[in-house]
């Protein structure tokens, strides 16, 4: 096919129009890769080579668009670029460009998105570090970046979580269990969460007042005196009421 013209598009681009009247968009690359500005016609064996060259630059600034718009790990670039007819050692060649020139970095998106976390977000380091794990990132990478931030930090974070939480209509006993689940769903370690509720104690007198009084007027249609005091105190221990909050009840 002979070249009539090339000119010069916007986005690194180049058009190439043929004598026939057709033509085809290629990248600045391609234009170079081919010394095409000095060739006067370009063979259908040629034209299939350009049609190739052209996806996989295609690709590479969708690509690095890609990475321009939001940190990514090298998983994420890796899944986004199957989407391209692509062979797999141009899509090996793409992620290592984006490499050579530090767009692609997982232990930088590591360190971004765990700090991103830590100041955003409720997460604690387990469910960082999950959610780190799914997006592939090595797991040394993980823990060297995650071991930046000491216990102080998570404990402070612990103490914040607690303080916006009121027992409402808990015993203190069932109160820290249920904190302590919604912690260990954070992500929070055990050893920190048990550290701080240890010390934890809430005003559960007029909870277990409450509780005792439903309880008396259900269960005093059917016991009385000690018997009735005996299944209350029961009841009420059931619920997870410490000795100490039953006996000082005052009735």
């Amino acid at each position: 096919m002979k070249i009539d013209k090339i000119k010069k598009l916007n986005n690194s681009k180049y058009k190439i129009t043929f004598k026939d009247g057709s033509f085809i968009t290629v990248y600045e690359d391609i234009i170079l890769d081919y010394n095409l500005l000095y060739k006067s016609d370009i063979d259908d064996s040629l034209l299939k080579e350009i049609d190739v060259a052209n996806i996989y630059y295609e690709s590479y600034n969708k690509a690095l668009k890609y990475v321009l718009t939001k940190m990514r790990s090298t998983y994420e670039v890796e899944v986004y670029l199957e989407k391209f007819d692509l062979k797999e050692s141009d899509r090996k060649k793409i992620i290592n460009k984006l490499k050579q020139i530090n767009l692609l970095n997982d232990t930088l998106y590591a360190s971004a998105f765990i700090s991103d976390k830590i100041n955003l977000s409720n997460d604690g380091p387990k469910k960082i570090k999950h959610k780190l794990l799914n997006k592939k990132i090595d797991e040394a990478i993980i823990d060297s970046e995650l071991s930046k931030y000491s216990d102080s930090i998570f404990i402070e974070k612990i103490n914040k979580i607690i303080s916006k939480t009121k027992n409402t209509k808990y015993s203190n006993y069932v109160f820290k269990q249920k904190i302590n689940m919604y912690l260990i769903n954070l992500g929070y370690e055990s050893r920190l969460i048990n550290s701080i509720l240890n010390d934890i104690e809430s005003d559960t007198s007029q909870l277990v007042k409450k509780e005792y009084d439903k309880l008396y007027k259900k269960l005093s249609k059917k016991y009385s005196d000690e018997k009735l005091k005996y299944e209350i105190k029961a009841r009420l221990y059931k619920k997870g009421y410490s000795m100490e909050e039953i006996n000082n009840i005052k009735e």
